[in-house]
């Protein structure tokens, strides 16, 4: 049985890039359509020009899901951060948003986790039992951190701080053109940024995108790292392919955002019960471990009576860790 194709778009500065792909192959089933980007990418504005991408290629995925990278943290649909497109993005419901629009079912997510779950699945990370961070070097520094294949999202480690600064305020290849730095020049801020995520995270694979992995053999082969490093192989199909993967994954496994909240719900539920319920050590637990101790202590006549003199207490219970005299000691002997 032939597969229909799922569709796939990245949301970036520049461009909105689509195109039907083929989840069995990996790849485009056709050519992508790239549109400008709205000069304002207000949600509005670039919801006009994804839908006409929907349109352009409605025949061949049907009503099929649509998956939808963005250059922003994604927590249940909701936009959370804004780079490269307008502001008004931030807090706003832009899953909702594009399935009211698209009338489909819609996956919005991060553009780096995309191109992450692609080269995981279909690329240079294919089958990896391991950790993997997947690193898209270019204005920024984009992750993803995938784990046997599962991501982990929003894992923005390009944003974590090296020697003061941010650390793609240092090393994305952005830098590197803009201070007109050669490879050589370059290499060692790149280091420096792997040698410090290796030593968070301890991956067992490193995989370079963006680009500038065109010219991996330029600057790879300067780092000195403990964890295998490649370059990408998907390079600028992987947000689209990642989308695509993302897009049936979801349909395949529906109501994962409705299990995250509930299983959250639950656990704030359940802090709160513990917090308010009596404590294990209350004083009717400690009085029963009292007595039982002092049953005990009858038992074998250390005890107090009740004629005994309350001076004498001491002498007649005595030291539980109290040495024996040396006539006690003769006598056992």
């Amino acid at each position: 049985m032939t597969v229909r194709p799922v569709l796939g778009i990245d949301i970036g500065g520049s461009g909105i890039k689509g195109a039907p792909v083929d989840l069995e192959a990996g790849d485009f089933a056709v050519d992508r359509l790239r549109i400008p980007t709205p000069k304002k990418s207000t949600p509005k504005k670039v919801g006009a020009a994804v839908a006409e991408i929907v349109a352009y290629f409605a025949e061949l995925t049907g009503d099929g899901p649509i998956g939808i990278t963005i250059p922003a943290v994604v927590t249940h649909g909701v936009t959370r951060t804004a780079a490269n497109i307008d502001p008004a993005w931030i807090g706003f419901e832009a899953e909702k948003m594009f399935e009211d629009l698209l009338g489909r079912p819609v996956v919005v997510f991060n553009d780096a986790d995309a191109a992450g779950l692609a080269e995981a699945h279909f690329g240079a990370a294919k089958d990896h039992p391991g950790l993997v961070l997947v690193t898209t070097l270019g204005t920024g520094i984009g992750t993803a951190l995938v784990h046997r294949g599962v991501l982990i999202p929003n894992s923005e480690f390009g944003h974590i701080e090296i020697d003061g600064h941010d650390a793609e305020t240092q090393a994305s290849s952005g830098v590197k053109d803009r201070l007109g730095l050669s490879y050589k020049q370059w290499a060692p801020r790149v280091e420096r940024y792997f040698q410090t995520v290796e030593a968070l995270l301890w991956p067992d694979l490193i995989v370079v995108g963006g680009g500038i992995s065109r010219d991996a053999d330029k600057f790879l082969p300067r780092l000195s790292l403990n964890t295998p490093i490649v370059p990408a192989e998907l390079r600028n199909r992987a947000g689209i392919i990642g989308a695509a993967w993302m897009a049936l994954y979801r349909e395949d496994h529906p109501n994962q955002e409705l299990r995250v909240e509930e299983a959250t719900e639950r656990a704030l539920r359940q802090a709160e019960e513990r917090a308010t319920a009596p404590h294990p050590d209350a004083d009717d637990t400690s009085d029963q471990v009292l007595a039982t101790d002092e049953d005990d202590a009858a038992s074998t006549g250390a005890g107090t009576s009740d004629d005994a003199n309350p001076g004498d207490e001491g002498e007649a219970g005595g030291d539980a860790f109290e040495q024996p005299t040396e006539q006690e000691t003769a006598g056992e002997e």
